[in-house]
């Protein structure tokens, strides 16, 4: 679709224009959503490394606790897994420049996840990278699972609606610098 083409190009620029450093209390209302899960409800939580002026989730190690932290690991043909992480394992780069673990363990599924994204509209749209690697596993692990999807970005990667397909999979709720939605 061309006109995602052209908005990933823009939001990739204006990212990088606009990028800041968030403090700890960006993260102050998923804490707070996290406490009013109920009881075990919420036992591993997927991440994702930064790069390429993402919002920095790292801060979150030091936030939760008693909660398994999962990063993604891409598979051939644009799909991927989420494996357990503990801050400072070892990481490699693949294919793509993201960082990944590189110990081998069993993959599993989230109860809730955090998704990057380059544009997401009031809609709880998302526009990704474009190679769909969250789309294909939330369409293949929704049905059988519960997992909650949170986008995590700055409030001006907000478009007035972004161009979707059936392969997109909406996100449940946005988190900014300016709360959850």
């Amino acid at each position: 679709m061309q006109q995602k083409i052209v908005i990933r190009k823009r939001a990739l620029v204006n990212r990088k224009k606009k990028y800041f450093e968030i403090s700890s209390h960006f993260f102050d209302p998923l804490l707070k959503f996290l406490k009013k899960q109920k009881k075990n409800s919420v036992n591993t939580l997927s991440l994702y490394y930064p790069s390429n002026h993402e919002v920095n989730v790292l801060g979150l190690f030091q936030l939760i606790k008693k909660i398994k932290i999962l990063l993604p690991v891409t598979k051939p043909s644009n799909q991927m897994n989420f494996v357990e992480w503990q801050y400072l394992e070892p990481l490699k780069i693949n294919e793509f420049g993201m960082l990944e673990p590189c110990l081998k363990k069993k993959s599993q599924v989230p109860d809730l996840m955090l998704v990057p994204l380059l544009a997401y509209d009031s809609n709880n749209n998302r526009l990704g990278y474009g190679k769909g690697f969250y789309d294909k596993f939330l369409k293949k692990f929704l049905k059988k699972n519960k997992i909650i999807t949170i986008g995590i970005a700055f409030s001006f990667q907000k478009y007035n609606k972004l161009p979707v397909s059936n392969l997109d999979i909406k996100l449940d709720y946005i988190l900014t610098e300016k709360g959850m939605r």
